[in-house]
């Protein structure tokens, strides 16, 4: 069926001069020239086949067709207007955050009362989702992920460097003081995150210390906010982030046994479109930074 709708334009143009009942007033509340306005007048009435306005003066004046034409379209212009713009404020004022489990868990939500306080008009939906591959098939605004290159498609700030060192709980410690010899914490029960991605794992650790590749005495979990849960528990020895543990260390909960690290070239991301940003989406990338500079 074919439409009988006119051209949006002219109807657009057709309504506001209608309503200021001038060419000149609908040109400037439009951001066009007059002559614009007065064309697409001419283009409405050819395809309705009916004037719409006397050219009168002082003041420019509706036909009856024009004026029950302007009642008719009135209201729905000005409904699809309040709704375009309920749309964009909500979008304007909410912000979609992705990130891993363990930066969540961590680094994000311990601070995040600190952005709620600052910008409590922002509404920010955090999402984890621990493969940043899976990023090219979700809507998000900010991402926050540890990367070995910065992604090409994404405007990508770099928050944190890499260092990576084992860690356990006091009383692990104490009941295995050996493990402060690195030599002899290959013998520990180690806390091993089982992932798909490229993360370091306890065999890069080793390497790096030039120490022989460990035995069997391990725990696997598949996230690593339950590894770091099972080190808080006294379980065995983990792998950590500094930057991710930082809270841990300095409340004394976490110790490290060794001051062997790991520093690779990897860093943890700030990642945003290429796109315009709206202003909830660039106060929450700054705050962002913000945080990782104290």
């Amino acid at each position: 069926m074919k439409s009988s709708l006119p051209p949006l334009n002219s109807l657009v143009a057709f309504e506001a001069a209608a309503r200021r009942l001038s060419f000149t007033k609908a040109a400037d509340e439009l951001g066009v020239s007059q002559g614009a306005i007065s064309r697409q007048i001419k283009i409405l009435e050819e395809t309705l086949g009916s004037r719409l306005f006397r050219r009168t003066k002082p003041q420019l004046a509706l036909t009856k067709t024009g004026q029950g034409y302007y009642e008719a379209i009135s209201l729905p212009l000005a409904r699809i207007a309040d709704a375009t713009t309920a749309i964009k404020d909500n979008s304007q004022g909410s912000i979609t955050l992705v990130t891993t489990n363990a930066m969540a868990a961590f680094w994000l939500l311990p601070r995040y009362s600190r952005f709620q306080a600052d910008h409590p008009e922002i509404e920010v939906n955090i999402i984890a989702v621990d493969s940043i591959a899976q990023l090219d098939q979700m809507e998000f605004d900010l991402g926050l992920y540890y990367c070995k290159e910065s992604p090409e498609h994404y405007r990508a700030t770099p928050l944190f460097e890499e260092r990576v060192f084992p860690v356990c709980s006091p009383n692990y410690l104490t009941s295995h003081p050996e493990i402060e010899d690195p030599e002899l914490l290959a013998r520990s029960t180690r806390l091993v995150l089982d992932s798909a991605e490229d993360w370091i794992d306890w065999h890069d650790w080793f390497d790096s210390a030039a120490i022989e590749q460990p035995g069997d005495h391990k725990i696997v979990l598949n996230s690593y906010p339950l590894v770091i849960q099972a080190a808080l528990n006294g379980q065995g020895v983990a792998l950590a982030w500094e930057t991710l543990v930082d809270d841990y260390l300095d409340s004394g909960l976490l110790v490290a046994p060794t001051h062997n690290a790991l520093a690779t070239q990897s860093r943890f991301y700030l990642l945003e479109h290429k796109r315009g940003q709206s202003p909830a989406v660039s106060a929450m990338s700054h705050w962002l930074q913000k945080e990782t500079e104290a």
